[in-house]
């Protein structure tokens, strides 16, 4: 019964739009979509690169970033907090405690899903249409883009898985955000705090915030995925082409 009341009470506080809790979402929303938007045209043309271009230690900086993917988050946080502080090569910025260090810290976290997955979409799709749009007289630029054109449903599950490995996590914004309230205070963050100080109920409403959201990326992710499946095809990736 205690629960049900806890859970009503946090629909409430959310309903009702609770400044100190919608405060929270949008520090978090915030740092994570600017992290991502830094981070996508990065990840994405490193995975093309490892995808297409064959050099020296290509192997092993394909083993790197896919072993990123499970490296904890917490580590990224220290790693981050020793290079900016005070007696950090990066001391100078004062990001330490900032939104700005929960991006950085976001951007590195992103970086390898989204290179990883786009690695996995580049070498599965057919390497005949990259071929002939350079048969065609198209740039290599031009060339890229028609290929990533053709994933470009995989690349929205990248970027949004992306997004679900940062917006949860809480170790690294543990650290370099320090947990300030109204500055850099996120759900996760925020959760872990509450729930310490036996305020359930705006944990609960941020748990619910949060599962919200994880929903909400794994309908879209489902949708890119069935449309994805749709798309791929030879005659597709040539009406793509032509198109442009």
């Amino acid at each position: 019964m205690e629960l049900l009341e806890l859970t009503r009470d946090a629909l409430h506080r959310l309903v009702v739009l609770d400044p100190g809790l919608w405060q929270v979402i949008g520090v978090s929303l915030r740092v994570s979509l600017i992290a991502l938007a830094i981070v996508t045209p990065i990840a994405v043309a490193g995975g093309f690169i490892l995808a297409m271009v064959r050099f020296p230690g290509r192997r092993l900086l394909i083993l790197l970033v896919q072993s990123l993917l499970a490296f904890p988050t917490v580590v990224v946080g220290l790693l981050l907090y020793l290079l900016l502080s005070r007696r950090g090569p990066l001391g100078a910025m004062q990001w330490l405690f900032t939104q700005e260090a929960m991006i950085a810290g976001q951007v590195i976290i992103a970086f390898p899903v989204v290179c990883a997955f786009t690695l996995a979409a580049v070498q599965a799709a057919d390497p005949r249409l990259h071929e002939t749009a350079r048969m065609l007289g198209a740039s290599p630029l031009r060339a890229a883009f028609t290929l990533l054109g053709e994933v470009r449903f995989a690349l929205v599950a990248a970027v949004l898985s992306g997004f679900g490995r940062v917006i949860s996590e809480v170790g690294c914004a543990l650290m370099v955000g320090g947990n300030i309230a109204g500055l850099t205070r996120n759900i996760p963050t925020a959760i872990a705090l509450e729930t310490s100080r036996g305020a359930f109920t705006e944990g609960i409403a941020l748990g619910i915030v949060l599962m919200v959201i994880a929903l909400v990326v794994n309908a879209v992710l489902v949708l890119a995925q069935g449309a994805g499946q749709g798309a791929s095809n030879p005659r597709a990736a040539r009406a793509l082409w032509y198109r442009g």
